[in-house]
Parts: C-alpha cells; structure tokens; sequence
C-alpha cells in the first residue's frame, strides 16, 4: 500500500503542476506533509533546499528522495516514475497522434513550417554561447575550439562524445595555465 501512497503522491502533483517541477513543488508538500504525514514542514523545507542545491530537475530529486525515504530502493524507483509518468504519458499520446496523422497534408505543413524555427533558435542559442565563451575565456580560446570542434565532427567524422570530452581537457588544461 506504501507505494501505491508514493506513485499517487508524486503522479497526482505531475498531472496538476502545471509549469514544471518548480510548480509543482506546492501540491508534493501538500501530498507529503499534510495528505501522507511523511514529514513535517521543516522537513519538506531541508529536503527542498537540498534539491535546490543539486543539479537537475528539482521534482525527480525530491520524488527519488521521499520515494527511498519511505518505500526504500523500489519506493524511490515508483516516486521518479510517477513523476516523469504525466509527462511520458502525455507524450506517448502526442506520439501516437502524430504518427496516425503523419501522411495528413496538414501535419507535413506543420512540420515544414516547425523545421526553419528550430533551425534559427539553435542557430540563436549557437550564436549566444560563442558570444558568453569569448567573453568569459577569451576569443582565441573560442575561435580554437570552434575551429577545431568543426574540424573533428565534419572533417574527421569523430564521435560528438570525444570531441566533447577533447574540448573538456582543453579547458581544464589551458585553466591551469
């Protein structure tokens, strides 16, 4: 019965929060503390402030740590499950809608039309990265990386995850000097 109270304690605020992890926050206190009696305020308080503090999303911390707090190993595998399950759910559905409506001269519009927009607002947040690294590391640090990641990726055919971690000992090795 315990971990039917843990999936019904993180699901229900996944499915109402509406905003996010963040927004949610509100209605798990009101299913841990006043619903549940698992903790108290203070608790909930030190539990969320030690989220806060790690990275990642808040509501899955806080689901795995209450989940393992009251149903042990499968009581925190059933909290970060119920909290990710709205969202899945949700996308599952949006997932089979999309594929049952693909070949639709509508959706091939929509998908046209989306493609450009996620090109610019990557190509923006490109543009936004290389401006705060030249600031913060310096031009020539960017202009190296830039060249030499391309060079990598599109010349060289390296896998993305090597260049990265290249482009990690770059940085860690040049903050030395």
């Amino acid at each position: 019965m315990i971990y039917w109270s843990i999936f019904l304690a993180f699901f229900i605020p996944g499915i109402l929060g509406y905003g996010g992890g963040p927004a949610s926050i509100p209605l798990v206190e009101k299913e841990v503390v006043d619903r549940y009696g698992w903790m108290t305020t203070q608790e909930f308080g030190e539990v969320l402030a030690l989220g806060n503090a790690l990275p990642g999303p808040i509501a899955t911390k806080m689901a795995g740590y209450i989940g393992y707090m009251e149903g042990g190993i499968l009581g925190s595998f059933i909290g970060l499950f119920a909290s990710i399950a709205p969202s899945l759910i949700l996308m599952v559905a949006l997932m089979m809608t999309l594929m049952k409506y693909k070949d639709s001269p509508k959706v091939k519009n929509i998908t046209k039309m989306i493609r450009p927009v996620i090109a610019v607002l990557l190509g923006a947040m490109t543009l936004q990265f290389f401006m705060t690294s030249a600031e913060t590391s310096g031009g020539v640090q960017t202009v190296v990386l830039a060249v030499l990641s391309y060079w990598l990726l599109e010349i060289k055919k390296i896998h993305p995850a090597f260049v990265i971690l290249l482009a990690l000992v770059y940085g860690g090795l040049s903050g030395l000097f």
